[in-house]
């Protein structure tokens, strides 16, 4: 994934992605879209507010560009396809931003995972041990 940064005053999506980037690729997840073209999104968001072509055409290339679609050409227009779920983005975008901080950067990332391990719930906490196991197994194995 290239071109994103972290706003942390924002939510979701939002944090790594510019407002329309980020309702874009909720739109095509949210509808489970395999493959879309331009049009598809445009309509889409139409139903809820006057939205210009043109901007959807450039937003759906910038994300291509940032890495989070795949475009192929169908005559005269492309047809795009997510490169990855939302959760694969989620892991992808956590993995980004641990890797760019220096070794004492992991340490207070450590530190914070810690204290919201003590803030979990029992379901999640289920999680956080079935992760540790797989990751033992797979070092183990």
């Amino acid at each position: 994934m290239r071109g994103l940064r972290i706003r942390p005053e924002q939510d979701g999506l939002r944090a790594s992605l510019f407002d329309l980037e980020a309702e874009i690729m909720e739109v095509v997840w949210e509808r489970g879209w395999s493959e879309f073209s331009v049009t598809d999104v445009h309509e889409v968001l139409g139903q809820s507010r006057e939205i210009a072509y043109t901007t959807v055409m450039t937003t759906v290339s910038r994300l291509f560009d940032k890495e989070l679609l795949d475009r192929r050409r169908d005559g005269r227009r492309y047809v795009y396809s997510p490169r990855m779920t939302r959760a694969a983005f989620i892991d992808a975008l956590a993995r980004d931003v641990l890797d760019s901080l220096p070794p004492m950067g992991h340490e207070s990332a450590v530190a914070y995972l810690v204290e919201r391990v003590a803030e979990a719930d029992s379901a999640e906490l289920d999680r956080l041990e079935a992760l540790i196991r797989r990751r033992r197994e797979s070092a183990d194995g």
